[in-house]
């Protein structure tokens, strides 16, 4: 029964996630109209059939930035994953086997997890300027610490198994015994954790877009239209459900598909609910 309700919440997570992803890659018919375009005579005007999502206080419609706020999202969602993934993956590797290295690389990484994420990014962001680039840097920066110690827990258990012990004993060198035998043992943990460093980069995405330290204002993030809405709330809270609402859809289908995809790669876990 558990795995039966289990499947069934995979199951769901990955048609919303479907349905997110191909809203945004449709955005453009969909809409039917430009996320900039502003008609001053409609502005703040409730849900319609002429805009389904209503409009803010320039008349821009709410449905066309929400589709168009969902490419920015999945897009910085997905870069961050690959970039932190990639980052935390290799370092991780060397500090779990080379032991002088894993001493120096921790010190640095407790040190970067000691800083909130936040202002971490915030303080990247206004060094840099606020582009697609930078946004994605300074989110992903702050998630590789926990990538490096998810491999690097991995690397420390498994530099101690009998094959690699006799691989090093047959003289293969270090790149190949890493990419070889350590490696393959790490791509199952990395899957799962990269679908929450996705989830959590689309929130930090839209926290810095509400705060003002995102993507520029004329981009229409989800938390750039979510900052724009929060003055005019009590009078047209539109503006701030729909892009919200979107929101929480995305990363709950997100963290549904980790939970599945955790289950499926671990044989200990996929037995407990069988």
């Amino acid at each position: 029964m558990n795995a039966i309700r289990r499947n069934r919440s995979v199951q769901i997570g990955m048609a919303l996630l479907a349905l997110v992803v191909m809203t945004a890659v449709l955005a453009p018919p969909i809409a039917g109209m430009d996320p900039l375009r502003m008609t001053p005579e409609d502005r703040l005007t409730s849900p319609v059939a002429a805009h389904p999502f209503g409009t803010d206080m320039f008349g821009r419609d709410i449905l066309a930035r929400t589709l168009h706020g969902g490419r920015i999202s999945l897009s910085v969602g997905l870069m961050v994953a690959a970039v932190a993934l990639a980052a935390g993956l290799g370092i991780g590797l060397v500090a779990g086997y080379v032991r002088g290295v894993d001493r120096i690389v921790m010190r640095v990484m407790d040190g970067i997890m000691a800083i909130p994420g936040i202002l971490l990014a915030i303080a990247l962001i206004a060094l840099s300027g606020a582009t697609l680039t930078t946004v994605v840097v300074a989110i992903a920066v702050p998630e590789v610490p926990r990538v490096v110690r998810l491999v690097r827990s991995v690397v420390l258990a498994v530099r101690e198994e009998p094959y690699v012990e006799a691989a090093v004993a047959a003289g293969a060198r270090l790149p190949r015994l890493l990419v070889r035998h350590v490696l393959p043992n790490t791509l199952a943990p990395l899957i799962v954790q990269g679908s929450y460093v996705c989830a959590s980069a689309m929130i930090v995405e839209s926290i810095l877009g509400f705060l003002g330290a995102g993507m520029p204002p004329e981009v229409p993030s989800w938390g750039n239209v979510m900052a724009e809405g929060r003055t005019f709330f009590q009078i047209a809270p539109w503006i701030l459900f729909f892009p919200g609402a979107f929101l929480a859809v995305t990363v709950l289908s997100v963290n549904l598909l980790g939970d599945g995809l955790r289950d499926t790669l671990d044989p200990r876990l996929r037995g407990r609910f069988q």
